[in-house]
């Protein structure tokens, strides 16, 4: 016999594993057939095959490459009546004279699935599909919740109807679990659930309530041990489960006809429990159900356990960062502030971001925002090795360039004592490690004086602040810019300007207007946008929330701080200054102007001390400085007297001896105040002394 020509799968090609091909003309006598063919079939070759004939397409027809699917009854091997699924493809063959084409039909017969068979089929296929979604998709996140609520919906609808995941409370904060020693001790919330849309758990305990206590049952009892609870019929469940039946639909669902309970175990530790439940589904869960859930769910309890063990790993790290960080709310003669803090989403956690307030003599406040490179506890250590450094140098009076100056060498020297450190360890064949250095971070340092209201600022790599006047528009300040901490030998210059009393300066760090692949400029012109569209008149809590939560990007990868300020000005009245030529016989009117200004201020209990004060500085600064100098007294909470003169040399206390003429005066200062310090200015220097003042101000 020729080989027929043919478009689409032949005989040959045909006969595949369970398939067999049959290749009849148009009468339906058979031509050629396989093996399979044989053994499904009573068609030999030459003979009419009778069961297809009635499949062959009626003449003038064409099923084409297509094919033409049907199914007839045939013989299996058993001798019992299966179903035959059959695809009919026309062939085209030479007759053979050579004139013209005879009609051919390919059959392939293939032995339909037994509705038994399609659902032990579809069941494998669900469980190799549920197995390696678990284990690509289980363990990724370290967030418990996150990690419950991606189990149960892995679970649901192929494996089950509904699903529950419930954790210790101890668990969700970081804690370890008690040791449950009978299911009667058990103690869990509802964390997740997933349930299929067809079926309805309205009575079922909701997400975030606290499981009922139940009685410890011989059924319940393999939880304990960390082995699944079979329960094929849901009856029997409700039967053993030892609760009040008016609680019953709080655990079981309605319509549920079986069930598996698995416990969330992990080294030694029942972390909680993952309950599946069947209704829809029509078969009810078996062991191989059972062996699959006790795989995923194990995968579940290390992801859990690694999550509740980062939980508090950063619960830790965020207590230590905000015990780091000043109040969050401070209210001064200069101004009153609100910080606001947040770590970053995403994983990332608590990094090196932090805000400061800092009091400084005759009133006048520093502002200090700024951001260490990295997360977690390396951050935070670094962070406060500098907000310590700052607070260090703060109190030392200088400028906010030469502060920045300091921190820079600072910020070297930690590089450098981490790499000796480093060094000397790695040739002693150590693997310690060494305390974290600051790899980098950026700073900027304001001081604001509410006596004459002008702030003096400077920045290292760090972003300006905003100014919120009282009547106009927000703006960034034209802050001259300086490079990171760390670079080395490049100044810090410093940027003078004058606010209004009322006004508001927004310090930040870039996590607040920076996200992943986005640009800063956007998120800098939404922060000052935030404040244009804000109520100024809003309580400074309220606003620092408001601008914080609608600033920052949903998916902030790195942590963020702002500093929120609401100037004051000292009212006028609180404040008298002279300015004396270089003459000693004026001493003496410098002690009367300040007991005269007292007087007025009602404050005369503390007249001889600042008459004695004023009268030692004022004779030294004349006495070693020349003139001309300056005196001015400051009235709020405490009362300050500044000697200014333009000699840049430090005072030094010391003790006199008997036999010393002189040199007794600054001590005598120091021992009559309350506090007393130097600072340089651009013209000189200026001693200044704190005294409490007793009751409400005047």
């Amino acid at each position: 016999m020729r080989e027929p020509e043919h478009r689409g799968p032949g005989p040959a090609s045909a006969s595949v594993s369970g398939t067999a091909a049959v290749v009849l003309d148009g009468d339906g006598v058979v031509i050629a057939r396989s093996e399979r063919a044989a053994t499904l079939l009573e068609c030999s070759p030459g003979r009419t095959c009778v069961p297809l004939l009635g499949m062959l397409p009626r003449a003038g027809t064409d099923a084409g490459p297509a094919g033409y699917l049907m199914t007839v009854p045939g013989d299996d091997h058993a001798g019992g009546k299966v179903p035959l699924v059959c695809t009919v493809v026309r062939l085209a063959a030479h007759t053979p004279g050579g004139e013209g084409t005879a009609t051919q039909w390919l059959v392939l017969v293939t032995p339909a699935q037994t509705a038994e068979e399609a659902a032990e089929r579809d069941a494998r296929r669900r469980r190799t599909g549920l197995s390696q979604a678990a284990a690509a998709g289980i363990g990724t996140s370290l967030d418990v919740i996150e990690l419950a609520e991606t189990l149960v919906n892995l679970l649901v609808p192929d494996f089950a109807d509904l699903a529950t995941v419930d954790i210790a409370e101890n668990v969700l904060v970081g804690d370890e679990p008690p040791h449950f020693h009978t299911s009667g001790d058990v103690r869990l919330r509802r964390t997740a659930a997933a349930q299929s849309p067809e079926i309805s758990a309205e009575d079922l305990l909701a997400v975030g309530e606290a499981l009922p206590a139940v009685t410890d049952s011989t059924l319940m009892r393999p939880l304990m041990e960390g082995l699944p609870v079979l329960v094929p019929d849901v009856a029997v469940l409700q039967a053993e489960l030892g609760v009040d039946p008016r609680a019953l639909p709080l655990f079981v669902p309605s319509g549920a006809h079986s069930s598996v309970a698995m416990p969330l175990y992990a080294r030694g530790l029942i972390l909680g429990c993952v309950t599946v439940w069947r209704s829809q589904l029509p078969s009810a869960f078996g062991e191989e159900d059972a062996a699959l859930l006790k795989d995923v769910v194990s995968r579940a309890a290390l992801g859990v356990d690694n999550a509740r063990r980062y939980t508090k790993e950063h619960r830790s790290v965020v207590t230590l960062q905000r015990s780091l960080l000043p109040r969050s709310a401070l209210d001064s003669a200069a101004a009153e502030t609100v910080g606001v803090y947040q770590p970053a989403g995403g994983g990332s956690g608590v990094g090196g971001d932090w805000f400061d307030v800092i009091p400084l003599p005759s009133l006048r406040v520093a502002f200090v925002v700024g951001d260490v490179v990295g997360h977690g506890l390396d951050a935070t250590a670094a962070m406060a090795r500098l907000r310590t450094a700052v607070q260090t140098l703060a109190d030392l009076d200088l400028d906010p360039g030469e502060l920045l100056t300091h921190l820079d060498d600072l910020v070297l020297g930690f590089s450098e004592e981490q790499m000796t450190s480093e060094s000397h360890a790695e040739h002693a064949g150590r693997s310690e490690r060494s305390e974290p250095a600051v790899l980098g971070a950026t700073c900027l340092y304001t001081v604001y004086d509410p006596v004459t209201g002008r702030c003096a600022t400077a920045a290292a790599g760090h972003p300006p602040p905003v100014l919120l006047p009282p009547d106009g528009e927000p703006v960034f300040l034209r802050v001259t810019p300086g490079p990171p901490l760390g670079v080395g030998g490049v100044p810090f210059e410093v940027t003078e300007f004058g606010v209004r009393p009322g006004s508001m300066l927004a310090f930040f760090t870039d996590g607040l207007v920076e996200s992943r692949g986005g640009d800063i400029e956007e998120g800098m012109e939404r922060l000052r946008g935030s404040f244009a569209g804000a109520d100024p008149g809003l309580p400074l809590d309220e606003l620092s929330r408001a601008v914080f939560d609608g600033v920052r990007p949903q998916e902030s990868v790195d942590d963020a701080a702002l500093l929120l300020a609401r100037i004051h000005a000292l009212p006028p009245d609180q404040v008298a200054e002279w300015e004396l030529e270089a003459d000693l016989s004026l001493v003496s009117r410098a002690r009367e102007l300040v007991v005269g200004q007292l007087s007025e201020w009602q404050l005369d209990e503390l007249g001889f001390v600042t008459e004695l004060v004023a009268s030692e500085l004022v004779t030294n600064a004349i006495r070693y400085a020349g003139g001309p100098v300056g005196l001015r007294l400051i009235r709020d909470r405490v009362l300050v007297c500044e000697v200014s003169d333009t000699s840049s040399t430090q005072p030094r206390l010391r003790r006199a001896r008997e036999t010393d003429e002189g040199g007794r005066g600054l001590f005598l200062v120091a021992q009559l105040t309350d506090r007393w310090g130097c600072r340089f200015t651009g013209t000189g220097k200026t001693i200044w002394t704190e005294q409490p003042i007793g009751g409400a101000l005047g």
